[in-house]
């Protein structure tokens, strides 16, 4: 599993000209599942996501969660996050999950970060997309789990 985490303080997903999704401050998780991924995997990120100390305190400092903040999150599907580059000008995603495997692993995020009850929504898996955001900072992270 790859996740590309983006401190936001606002973002948005929209399918057809539609916003089907829109959060505020928080953050945006793109999400690509790989061959090898599988459900144990995703306690440990959700885990990882919702204690990682990237909002500033009073101070300044990154020290407060996702869950100090009350924030929301964005989750986007992205199997492109698995693009080989190796050979070629063509990316090769060979080694992305089958679609009903990605799927199911992505939902089983989505509920486990919904047991926070923070305000979690979601982008639609296998649709085209268009993704709006303020990266704030920037911060955007990379988690490979």
């Amino acid at each position: 599993m790859k996740l590309v985490i983006q401190r936001v303080t606002q973002a948005s997903v929209g399918i057809n000209q539609k916003t089907i999704a829109k959060i505020g401050p928080g953050l945006l998780i793109l999400i690509g599942v790989g061959k090898k991924d599988n459900l144990k995997i995703v306690q440990k990120a959700a885990e990882k996501i919702l204690n990682l100390r990237i909002f500033a305190d009073k101070n300044d400092k990154m020290n407060l969660s996702i869950l100090d903040i009350n924030g929301e999150i964005l989750i986007v599907p992205q199997f492109t996050l698995l693009a080989n580059l190796e050979k070629g000008r063509r990316p090769y995603f060979g080694q992305a999950a089958l679609p009903e495997t990605g799927q199911k692993i992505i939902q089983s995020f989505a509920k486990t970060l919904k047991k926070s009850n923070l305000n979690i929504k979601e982008g639609k898996f296998g649709a085209q997309m268009k993704v709006t955001l303020t990266n704030d900072g920037p911060v955007t992270i990379i988690y490979e789990g």
